[in-house]
């Protein structure tokens, strides 16, 4: 099986025009802000010898804000609007494009979609009409050619949304049975750690979930065993520091879906597997 999965790019960072690159917090693109200078003149004496090392390095990208929309609870940040680009036949293809992507500063990922074909997405945004005007402008700097504006939902089956959000978490999570394992891995080529899968199918279903098992943990509302509900997250301490270590995403019938360990591809596994049953620490709910 060739590899699935999504590439998670790092840390932003925002250039001046003619100025140099910072690690600053990003904001959204425009015409405006585009040709904006560089503040504090009274820096400038600091500023110059910068100017000339940043002069030599490639333009990157300025990301849009993460801009979490409120919610009470355990909810998570919902992701409304993203940008989507490319549509391949192969992971190694998207990948490259989402490379790309990333060493421009953009969170970009990859993904097999439902259609088969693999898809590169990036950014959220709280209306149509700010991912457009940020994708317009990227594409008028030659960063990304045709685009898609869409909202990331789970394919409507039922009449309760939640029950629509519940199989499409499930069903993501399936198409990526058989990925390769890596710790810290959210690439196809690198393979998929256990809360880099849960993460990215989340993400998905419109969903911005943290990013470790720890963190995870930490946000969502407890949930008892035998509540468990499909597209709940199922949680482990598998290490020797007795803490939270492994996540999975519960499938129904007792058995969750996830990536096991280094040398193994992501998999199914049942909750009353002794191992398993030995270290399971609780579950936890998000919306």
């Amino acid at each position: 099986m060739h590899g699935r999965g999504v590439l998670w790019s790092g840390m932003p960072i925002q250039v001046a025009p003619n100025g140099p690159a910072a690690r600053i917090p990003a904001r959204p693109w425009s015409a405006a802000a585009s040709g904006a200078g560089v503040r504090g003149v009274r820096a400038w004496p600091l500023v110059l010898p910068l100017l000339v090392v940043a002069a030599c390095a490639a333009p990157r990208v300025v990301p849009p804000p993460s801009a979490p929309l409120p919610g009470g609870g355990a909810r998570l940040p919902a992701i409304q609007f993203t940008i989507q680009v490319g549509a391949f036949s192969t992971t190694e293809r998207a990948a490259a494009y989402a490379d790309r992507l990333g060493a421009g500063g953009l969170d970009a990922y990859y993904f097999i979609d439902a259609d088969g074909l693999c898809k590169v997405r990036f950014a959220r945004f709280r209306t149509r009409e700010e991912a457009r005007s940020y994708a317009a402008g990227l594409q008028a700097r030659g960063v990304i050619e045709n685009f898609y504006i869409v909202q990331p939902r789970p394919e409507p089956r039922f009449t309760d949304p939640l029950a629509d959000l519940r199989e499409g978490l499930v069903q993501t999570a399936r198409r990526f049975i058989g990925t390769p394992y890596r710790w810290g891995g959210e690439s196809a080529r690198t393979g998929f750690d256990c809360s880099g899968l849960t993460m990215t199918v989340y993400r998905l279903n419109g969903l911005e979930l943290p990013r470790n098992s720890a963190s995870q943990y930490r946000e969502g509302r407890p949930v008892p065993r035998e509540d468990l509900q499909r597209g709940d997250l199922v949680f482990f301490r598998t290490g020797r520091r007795g803490r939270v270590s492994h996540v999975g995403i519960y499938a129904g019938d007792n058995q969750f879906i996830h990536a096991p360990s280094r040398g193994k591809h992501i998999q199914t596994a049942s909750l009353a597997n002794r191992y398993y049953d030995a270290r399971y620490v609780g579950a936890r709910r998000y919306y």
